[in-house]
């Protein structure tokens, strides 16, 4: 930003965003990764829980100052993905979504993966449609 722009806004008023709204927009660009299986609420009795897309912010974490955010995003992917570029990918995505939207600067993306989901077995799948 131009010293004028912020000359400009600082005689305008201040903006604040709200730590929830950027960790929903984190969740939701982490949520776009292919092999992202769904967000962490964290792990409960060793397994971790998987999020619905109604509680994004949850699985995130988010420190925003007046300029700047760092984020950190559990993350459950699913089986067979290469985790280093899903990871790659999110951190990539989040930065661009929250820096276009907020006009922050996010100086770090912390991914952490809690967790793997396994396609159903097709015999499970199989016997739902049985008659017994």
């Amino acid at each position: 930003m131009t010293e004028e722009k912020m000359m400009e806004a600082a005689e305008k008023g201040t903006i604040r965003i709200a730590d929830e709204v950027v960790a929903i927009i984190a969740g939701l660009a982490a949520t776009e990764i292919e092999g992202v299986a769904g967000m962490s609420g964290g792990v409960v009795g060793g397994i971790a829980e998987i999020l619905g897309r109604k509680n994004l912010s949850k699985g995130v974490k988010v420190e925003v100052g007046e300029k700047e955010a760092a984020i950190d995003i559990y993350i459950i992917v699913e089986f067979g993905v290469r985790i280093p570029d899903v990871s790659l990918k999110i951190q990539e995505n989040v930065k661009q979504a929250i820096e276009t939207m907020t006009g922050l600067a996010v100086v770090e993306t912390n991914v952490h993966v809690q967790g793997v989901v396994f396609p159903e077995p097709e015999t499970a799948k199989e016997d739902e449609h049985r008659v017994k």
